[in-house]
């Protein structure tokens, strides 16, 4: 039973769900789009509004050292902090869309595209 249980474990355990999200939250605002299911997406884009909301609200070294000790590579945080905040600044939330593609082939595992808008 879930009781009390915040967020989905993708049936994986959570060193292997933490290093999943870091790496595709890397890869969406390396990239700005990811192709990936429908369940990954819900849960890294919770993870990318709450990265760039912090990052918008802190002092650029402070949201410097925050971003660095979450994201993969040190140029997501460069690109977060100098071109997506400018983009984002008038924006108080919403920062990614993600649109559905159909089924994966394999499994039928429904399919998306997450992406910043």
């Amino acid at each position: 039973m879930r009781h009390r249980q915040k967020t989905k474990r993708l049936n994986r355990n959570r060193a292997h769900l933490d290093a999943m999200l870091r790496n595709m939250v890397t890869s969406i605002i390396l990239y700005e789009k990811v192709k990936t299911t429908k369940s990954k997406a819900e849960l890294a884009k919770s993870v990318v509004e709450k990265l760039i909301t912090k990052a918008k609200k802190q002092p650029l070294p402070v949201a410097m050292r925050t971003l660095n000790g979450y994201l993969m590579d040190e140029n997501a945080s460069k690109k977060l902090t100098r071109e997506l905040l400018e983009r984002y600044k008038d924006r108080q939330s919403g920062y990614l869309r993600v649109t559905p593609l159909g089924f994966r082939a394999g499994d039928s595992a429904p399919m998306v595209q997450i992406e910043l808008v």
